[in-house]
C-alpha cells in the first residue's frame, strides 16, 4: 500500500470517530505523566526523570516491536529524509519541560499552556500542509477555537 493510499485509509469517515476518544484518553495520560514527572524530577533530578521515562518507553516499544515484527510494506530508516527523524529530538524537550514546569505552575497550567502551543502550531501545519500532511484550510472557526484555548490559558493563569 502506497503512502497516499494509507492516508486515504487513515482518513476514512468511520475511522475518524474512533480515534477521537482514544486521543482524548492519550491526552489524559499526558496529564498523568506530567503529574508523575514533576515530583520524580524533584527527587532524582529533571534530566534523570526524563531519561527514566524514555528508557521505560523505549524498552516497552522494543518488546512490542519484537513481538509484532516489522511489516513488509514499511521503508527502512536509511531511505527516509533525515528531517523526518528530528521528531525524536522534540519528545525529550517536551518531557523535560513537563518535568521542570509542573512542580512550579501545576499540572493544569502546564497542560493548557502546552495545548495552546500545540493547537497554534497544528493550525499552521494543517493550513500550509507542512511535513507531507494534507492541507486543511484554517478558517474563522479554527481560529476561534484557538482563541478559546488561549482564553482558558489566561483564566487558569489568573486563577492560579
Amino acid at each position: 500500500m502506497t503512502q497516499p493510499e494509507r492516508r486515504k485509509t487513515a482518513h476514512s469517515g468511520s475511522m475518524n470517530g474512533a480515534y477521537i476518544p482514544l486521543v482524548i484518553m492519550a491526552g489524559m495520560g499526558l496529564s498523568v505523566e506530567a503529574g508523575l514527572l514533576g515530583p520524580l524530577g524533584e527527587e532524582v533530578g529533571h534530566l534523570w526523570a526524563t531519561l527514566s521515562i524514555f528508557g521505560v518507553g523505549a524498552a516497552l516499544l522494543f518488546l512490542i516491536s519484537l513481538l509484532t515484527g516489522k511489516p513488509a510494506e514499511h521503508r527502512s530508516f536509511s531511505s527516509l529524509p533525515r528531517w523526518q527523524l528530528t521528531g525524536g529530538l522534540l519528545g525529550p524537550l517536551y518531557v523535560i519541560m513537563l518535568t521542570l514546569a509542573t512542580p512550579v505552575i501545576g499540572v493544569a497550567m502546564t497542560m493548557i499552556a502546552i495545548l495552546s502551543g500545540q493547537v497554534a502550531k497544528s493550525l499552521l501545519i494543517d493550513h500550509f500542509g507542512w511535513f507531507g500532511i494534507s492541507r486543511k484550510r484554517v478558517g474563522v472557526q479554527r481560529l476561534f477555537a484557538l482563541a478559546l484555548i488561549v482564553a482558558a490559558l489566561i483564566l487558569i493563569a489568573e486563577g492560579a
